[in-house]
């Protein structure tokens, strides 16, 4: 009997925890494991940069809800692989980055592409900054158990990113068959809420006279948001969100105020402000969605009490005060809260949802308007409005950072059926493109389309030809502005002109690939829209067609509405001594 490889170990392992896709680029420290999964019914979905395999493993991972798996190279592979592990990271994804690294006999002679300036041979530093473990295998007896352990830390708690970082020497080597297996926990439990504290908090917001949710990211499931709407009906509490948690309760719910912050809605942040009882689910309160933490623009703690629910203690009390701190998973702790409301009577409260009706079908409706434009090049919100009529209810979007993020998260009539997957915490420009890919793969059947800027496009060209050899009918529409046209803007406004933030040709020009033609160069479908009606016939064509395609829209620059604020603004214009 052959002594398997330590590579051909790990596969089998991998096999065991339920891996189908592991996402990646190859390399000299990688390739034994590579051949070991080539005999594996794994599927490895290459990729022209490790970014642009790290974002894709992160969508994946976002819409299945199982860890993603991405594949690095030694060095400067796993470096390129930074930005798109720490979006994951940032975002509370589970995603296993596993390394190659140099043989682990050569630690300290700089052989080919080791990390080695300060510290030898020392490449998971580099990661240890927003990973929440990083494993360094030094013996290929603890392989199996050093898996094990990054797929029980990156899935458990606070989901987050962990590095596997494996020398190629031990890949190649026999696996002791004195090794055990180290299978993944069968059954977990995870911190639940007292039924002494779901009264608490139930009297607490029974009794308060202008009580309101506050729903972040963090409350996964659909049990979770099922309790949280029926939480929201019985006491008639009005809910607002962050960026993250847009679609967790339907745009369209009476109940739903829209998001806070810098890029919230006024009636929203005046709710917050005015609050005296706020229930915070699965939110850090990020800076933007609490308006730099000013509070003459979004939450006041005090006079407001707050309940924080968060599964990380690391974030209760983090940013403001709590007067009750519950370190629990939010969708059950939010069930166990339904259960003591549901002692109290239904409360309703007079004029509430007229309220939020009129603030947000006004809002919706300016953003209509402004969709009605022949204006072209188009402004953002016609492109919007276009896209809304086009896709069917249950699409994906996955947007990039500008207005197809803040945009879309503002004013974009989200169905209830339908997905919004954003970079929230890092904010990664060229998420977009590359998310997509590895949504589509775990959606076939949906329609999945990548709104991004041409800034967004340009920073992931490589995700062009890996739809194209995936076959991923995903739908790149770019919103060409011919700059980075949020900090463009926002240059203009305190500084009096852009400088370094446009898009322009040697002789002063508006510049701008023609990407259309670069997704037909590619093998994809592309269309290049030259007058306002053709936006809706190219998104009609791509939907029917199901192949890559590529709809370059041309944009009017003009900022998202901004009615929070940001501490920036205050340091532009010199008011943060």
């Amino acid at each position: 009997m052959t002594t398997p490889t330590a590579a051909a170990a790990l596969v089998d392992q991998l096999v065991d925890y339920g891996v189908e896709y592991i996402f990646g680029t190859c390399g000299h420290t990688n390739i034994a494991l590579l051949d070991a999964l080539g005999r594996s019914p794994i599927e490895f979905v290459i990729a022209r940069h490790e970014q642009t395999a790290a974002h894709a493993a992160d969508g994946y991972a976002r819409a299945t809800g199982k860890p993603g798996v991405v594949l690095m190279h030694v060095g400067p592979g796993m470096m390129n692989a930074v930005t798109g592990v720490a979006t994951a990271a940032l975002d509370s994804v589970p995603l296993i980055a596993i390394s190659g690294d140099i043989p682990s006999y050569m630690y300290g002679r700089h052989p080919h592409q080791e990390v080695n300036l300060h510290a030898d041979a020392d490449q998971t530093a580099i990661y240890r900054p927003f990973v929440k473990r990083a494993w360094q295998v030094q013996r290929v007896e603890d392989l199996p158990r050093f898996t094990e352990r990054a797929f029980w830390t990156a899935t458990s708690g606070r989901p987050g990113a962990v590095l596997l970082n494996v020398p190629m020497d031990l890949f190649s080597r026999p696996m002791p068959a004195t090794v055990p297996a180290y299978p993944l926990p069968q059954s977990s439990s995870r911190p639940d809420l007292s039924p002494a504290d779901a009264d608490r908090i139930a009297a607490a917001l029974v009794v308060a006279q202008r009580p309101l949710i506050y729903l972040g990211g963090g409350l996964g499931g659909a049990d979770g948001r099922q309790a949280l709407r029926e939480l929201a009906e019985h006491l008639d509490l009005p809910v607002a969100h962050s960026l993250m948690a847009k679609g967790a309760l339907p745009d369209d719910h009476p109940l739903v105020m829209g998001m806070t912050g810098f890029w919230g809605l006024a009636e929203t942040n005046a709710y917050t402000r005015d609050a005296d009882l706020v229930l915070a689910i699965g939110t850090r309160f990020a800076e933007t969605d609490a308006s730099s933490w000013n509070p003459e623009h979004t939450w006041r703690f005090p006079p407001a009490r707050l309940i924080q629910i968060d599964i990380d203690p690391a974030e209760i009390g983090r940013n403001f005060p709590v007067e009750i701190g519950v370190v629990a998973d939010a969708g059950p702790a939010v069930r166990k809260i339904l259960e003591s409301v549901r002692r109290h009577e239904p409360q309703v409260r007079p004029g509430l949802r007229e309220q939020i009706r009129t603030a947000r079908s006004e809002m919706f409706a300016a953003s209509a308007e402004r969709g009605r434009s022949d204006q072209f090049p188009l402004r953002p919100e016609r492109i919007l409005a276009d896209l809304r009529a086009a896709l069917p209810a249950d699409a994906v979007l996955v947007t990039d950072v500008g207005w197809n993020k803040n945009g879309v998260a503002q004013c974009y009539p989200l169905p209830a059926s339908g997905r919004f997957i954003t970079p929230g915490g890092a904010s990664t420009m060229g998420f977009g493109p590359a998310a997509a890919l590895g949504v589509q793969i775990a959606e076939p059947d949906r329609v999945v389309v990548a709104l991004i800027g041409d800034g967004g496009m340009s920073a992931q060209l490589p995700a062009l030809p890996m739809a194209v050899e995936r076959g991923l009918p995903v739908i790149f529409l770019v919103m060409n502005n011919r700059a980075h046209g949020t900090i463009s803007d926002l240059q203009s406004s305190f500084f009096g002109r852009s400088y370094g933030c446009d898009f322009v040709d040697p002789d002063g020009n508006p510049y701008s690939p023609d990407f259309a033609a670069l997704g037909r160069a590619c093998g994809a479908d592309g269309y290049v829209v030259a007058e306002p009606g053709e936006l809706s016939a190219a998104l009609k064509t791509a939907v029917e067609r199901r192949r890559p395609a590529v709809i370059d829209v041309p944009m009017v620059n003009e900022p998202v509405p901004t009615p929070g604020h940001w501490n920036i603004k205050d340091i532009y214009q010199g008011l943060f001594d």
